[in-house]
């Protein structure tokens, strides 16, 4: 195990050897003077091992490359893939962007908001579902689209097909030993 941490930290981010295996991976298809191109790559790695990235992950992730935080935390906060707090098992960004929202996004995220009972960048209670608005997921002829667990884009989202989603991901079962990332089933693109 590998400590990084910044003197200013009470708790530092203790790093896997495993992890550290995985950003070497990384760092290894850049010249060794461009690692830092490798920071996506990285941040990446920490939020699918810890389902978000926390400043302390940022800081480590800086030290590791050699870059300062605020460069790594400019990135993390660029991106919307990159979870800045402890999301649901299940978030779904709804575009909202123009296109979305003049066919009707902006009302999919308010059905979907209403039917959780959670406002916009709301958690549920039960930690299942985050729900927040996203900007342009590049398929606006598909409007209004979504996005599950950043991987798995839907399109045509009517409050009908809306509903069908959060009915069929209220039915996923819980898995033993964690929380991974599910998707929706695939017949729902």
């Amino acid at each position: 195990m590998m400590q990084l941490s910044d003197a200013t930290k009470a708790r530092p981010l203790t790093l896997s050897a495993a992890t550290l295996e995985r950003f070497d991976r990384e760092v290894a298809k850049y010249p060794p003077e461009q690692k830092v191109s490798a920071v996506m790559a990285c941040l990446a790695i920490v939020q699918q091992e810890q389902g978000w990235v926390s400043t302390e992950a940022e800081d480590a992730v800086a030290a590791y490359l050699g870059m300062p935080p605020i460069a790594v935390h400019e990135v993390t906060t660029f991106y919307n893939m990159y979870n800045q707090q402890p999301v649901g098992r299940f978030k779904l960004n709804v575009c909202t962007n123009l296109p979305c929202a003049l066919r009707d996004g902006e009302q999919a995220l308010q059905h979907v908001c209403r039917r959780l009972g959670v406002e916009p960048y709301g958690t549920t209670a039960d930690g299942v579902f985050t729900v927040q608005p996203s900007e342009c997921l590049g398929a606006c002829a598909d409007a209004p689209v979504m996005l599950v667990n950043d991987r798995q884009m839907l399109s045509f989202m009517t409050n009908e097909r809306l509903d069908e989603l959060l009915e069929f991901l209220m039915a996923q079962p819980i898995p033993t030993g964690g929380r991974p990332r599910a998707t929706a089933d695939e017949g729902q693109t």
